[in-house]
């Protein structure tokens, strides 16, 4: 995350700087919560004697610190607790006795969970075949939201921020990130945060994780039905997937669900491997714990002898109790005629 125009003391760096340039990061990393701490790095040469940091927006360094002992760099911490004053882009340089190094390149602090999460969606759907396209949708209900910003986990930075875009009478920010054509680059888990046009380094909370699966990279497996593809009311079912290579996850995906697919692992094997989603039955659907080469899920039981059994049982119980009642009635109604006598 970086980018931004030069600031005076930034070029002047530039100039003056002959020594390759440092690196810098934050830990634990450059996004924030509010009232959170967060410690700027800064790494260079064996032999900087001391490390600068600048802030967009200030001339002179706003700190400076000794390299640590042989590691060849430097912390900064920010121990106040994180606010939008301390947002913003740094950069760090380190001074040897040749002379002061070029800057790094620059580093965005952002803070954020500041206001309510959007909400993210990918459509057709979150399965997408490799080289189509996919749509992914961040919508807010902030009013004040004027950017939006899509991340992708284990990436470097948001993938672009484009400016949302306003639905009329319904009083919702909505924007578009069009992916593709996709390849496996693009699968993975993202979220999506907004924030003002006057405060762009203030974002809100992320929307919950949405997990691209993109299809077509492998040979595709096999999927038959046990006992067979039409099963009666309330039956239970075994959905076999079978792949002819060497694999360890299954994902199960009904066409048209906007829901996770699930997923099963199988203990790695070295040749062809299968698993078994077990659907239906009076439980809810769940996936079962398969081996390489599992046979279909076993037919499902007849419990209607067991369950008339218990419900005759439950019966005489109900019978019983009514009877110590009745007597308990009719022996209080006669100790109190016996009272009047």
């Amino acid at each position: 995350m970086g980018g931004g125009a030069q600031t005076p003391a930034l070029t002047a760096l530039l100039c003056l700087g002959t020594l390759p340039k440092p690196s810098i990061w934050a830990d634990p990393g450059p996004l924030v919560a509010g009232g959170s701490s967060v410690t700027l790095w800064c790494q260079g040469s064996l032999e900087a004697e001391y490390y600068l940091v600048y802030k967009e927006g200030r001339h002179l360094p706003l700190e400076v610190r000794a390299q640590q002992d042989s590691r060849h760099k430097a912390d900064f911490p920010i121990t106040m607790s994180m606010s939008s004053y301390h947002t913003g882009q740094y950069w760090c340089v380190y001074r040897t006795p040749l002379g002061l190094s070029q800057p790094s390149d620059p580093l965005t602090l952002v803070l954020t969970e500041m206001f309510q999460a959007p909400s993210l969606s990918a459509q057709p759907s979150l399965v997408v075949a490799s080289g189509e396209n996919v749509s992914l949708s961040c919508r807010s209900e902030y009013d004040d939201a004027r950017t939006v910003h899509l991340l992708k986990e284990g990436g470097a930075g948001p993938l672009h921020s484009p400016e949302a875009r306003f639905s009329h009478g319904a009083g919702v920010w909505q924007a578009t990130f069009l992916l593709g054509p996709v390849d496996s680059t693009q699968g993975g888990i993202y979220r999506c945060y907004c924030a003002h046009s006057s405060q762009p380094h203030v974002w809100s909370l992320p929307s919950e994780p949405l997990e691209l699966q993109v299809t077509g990279m492998y040979r595709k497996p096999s999927l038959q039905a046990h006992p067979g593809p039409s099963v009666p009311w309330g039956a239970m079912v075994a959905l076999r997937c079978g792949s002819e290579e060497a694999m360890d996850t299954f994902l199960l995906h009904k066409v048209g669900s906007g829901a996770l697919p699930q997923r099963l692992h199988v203990p790695g094997s070295a040749t062809a491997a299968q698993a078994t989603f077990t659907l239906g039955g009076p439980e809810p659907s769940s996936p079962s714990h398969p081996q390489p080469g599992s046979p279909a899920a076993p037919a499902p039981e007849d419990h209607t002898m067991e369950n008339l059994i218990r419900m005759g049982v439950v019966g005489l119980v109900l019978l019983g109790l009514g009877l110590l009642l009745a007597e308990a009635w009719y022996s209080h109604k006669r100790t109190r005629a016996a009272g009047r006598r």
